[in-house]
């Protein structure tokens, strides 16, 4: 199977900044509802449970389809499905903006939400399935930084851009012109030439592997979403998780046997692509440290949204100010040195929120600092781990290695944000499961938020764990400079 897309056309900004464009939708527009949860929830008279799982479901439904929709890129047309992800972007966003409070909010909430999911599945690896196909060298690299300012930088500057626009204008109005940006962005890329691979032999559509992994996902995010709810040894939670062991254990077997796997194992071989995609997934799992970060300083320390997200305005500047410094790493370093040096600043942010016993102004004071470090360990990471992975996928599995690589994104961060929210919430209902902080730490201050800011203290906690497990997955599967990618199974 061999690439087809014409020989003589070449990228240009125009087709870069619509896809950029589509890109925002997902990480900047859709991912607002970090922040602005409470006030969608009080707004449209939703519990907060309910509201977690609209906040996650997004990137758990990008994260199952992406892959999928990846392979079909590569078979019916990367601009194709680019130009689906659109519509379903327009779609969603235009059902989260109309959503009433009362009866119909939680079912048109979360369809638009999972509408937005979706389109993120379109839209990614579509896009990078295109700038790998129709960009080379330095041109890509380059790409790459201003597509990872999309979908990084966008999600830096999410919890300002949603405070502020709730604040000024309204949340509803986050959405609507979520709606419009997608309409400008399918119009820059409106009759780039198509490009997909020359397909040898027939194909099957993997149905049993997509279903097993649906199931397996699905269990394990109602699992952590709302086991506090359930109970995590009621018989519902114990056959949540005897329902995703089964449905995991029949997914690895489907695509070890299934002609045309839908999630090819084989590429894993590559040791650079496996911990591009490995630390990928870990890294984006620490977006439950906004979650939880944003929950305290507005429950535990009475900050408005708006107040909150002007404390992450360093996370922004810097991850788009920097991101080309990555670019410049790699090209330097090579892809190891620059992810794991951005992986420890990124753990050095989440150690620097993790001070929940000090007074709320010289926790703003931290958590300035923590955002900017933040920005500047993900910009470093970024656009070395994606052309670590881009280069080493075959032409012929652009799409579906592409999005791979962006599921481990979207399912880091849905994981990341739904067992986060779930240990946060389930510790900050009472005192008596976080009191034994109190013999360890002073907390000063109020004394009536103990528990919020305890329960905060161990989500964030949780957090480190993710990071400093992606360090060591890079160190162990990404190479040096120079030495080979390749790793037989």
């Amino acid at each position: 199977m061999t690439a087809s897309a014409p020989s003589d056309y070449r990228g240009d900004d125009k087709l870069l900044f619509g896809i950029i464009l589509g890109v925002l939708a997902f990480w900047l527009f859709a991912q607002t509802t970090l922040n602005i949860a409470p006030t969608m929830a009080a707004d449209l008279n939703v519990a907060t449970s309910v509201m977690n799982i609209a906040v996650s479901i997004t990137a758990l439904f990008s994260g199952i389809f992406i892959v999928v929709v990846g392979g079909l890129a590569d078979r019916l047309g990367r601009v194709k499905i680019l130009m689906w992800g659109f519509v379903f972007s327009i779609g969603g966003s235009v059902l989260v903006g109309v959503a009433p409070p009362g009866a119909l909010a939680t079912p048109l909430l979360l369809l638009g939400r999972i509408s937005q999911g979706l389109s993120g599945a379109f839209i990614m690896p579509a896009s990078l399935a295109l700038i790998k196909t129709y960009w080379d060298g330095a041109d890509r690299q380059r790409a790459v930084s201003l597509w990872s300012m999309g979908s990084w930088g966008g999600s830096g500057f999410a919890a300002l851009f949603g405070g502020l626009m709730a604040q000024s204008v309204g949340w509803r109005w986050i959405f609507f012109a979520s709606a419009a940006v997608s309409v400008v962005g399918m119009l820059m890329v409106r009759g780039t030439p198509e490009s997909k691979a020359a397909i040898e032999g027939s194909y099957t559509f993997d149905t049993k592997g997509v279903v097993t992994f649906m199931v397996t996902m699905v269990a394990l995010q109602v699992l952590t979403t709302q086991g506090s709810q359930i109970g995590w040894t009621s018989p519902i939670a114990i056959g949540l998780v005897a329902m995703a062991v089964l449905a995991g254990g029949l997914f690895v077997r489907a695509e070890s046997r299934a002609r045309s796997p839908f999630v090819n194992f084989g590429l894993f071989r590559n040791a650079t692509f496996t911990g591009a995609t490995v630390s990928n997934f870990l890294l984006n799992g620490v977006a439950g440290m906004l979650l939880v970060s944003m929950m305290l300083v507005q429950v535990g320390g009475g900050l408005s949204a708006q107040e909150a997200g002007m404390l992450t305005l360093g996370y922004a500047i810097a991850i788009v100010a920097f991101i080309r410094v990555g670019e410049k790493l790699l090209q330097r370093f090579g892809a190891r040195r620059p992810m794991i040096w951005g992986s420890l600043i990124v753990g050095l942010s989440v150690l620097l929120l993790m001070p929940t016993n000090v007074l709320i102004g010289q926790y703003k004071t931290l958590a300035v600092v923590a955002y900017s470090l933040f920005g500047l360990g993900l910009a470093f990471y970024a656009t070395p781990s994606t052309d670590a992975a881009l280069s080493n996928l075959p032409d012929n599995q652009a799409g579906s290695g592409a999005g791979i690589y962006k599921m481990a994104s979207s399912l880091g961060a849905s994981f990341g944000v739904a067992i986060s929210a779930a240990i946060f919430t389930a510790l900050s209902a009472t005192h008596e499961s976080t009191q034994w902080l109190s013999g360890i730490l002073v907390f000063a201050g109020r004394q009536d938020n103990l528990a919020v800011r305890q329960a905060a203290l161990i989500a964030l906690g949780f957090n480190l764990i993710m990071v400093i497990a992606a360090i060591v997955s890079i160190m162990l599967t990404v190479p040096k400079a120079g030495q080979s990618a390749t790793k037989r199974a």
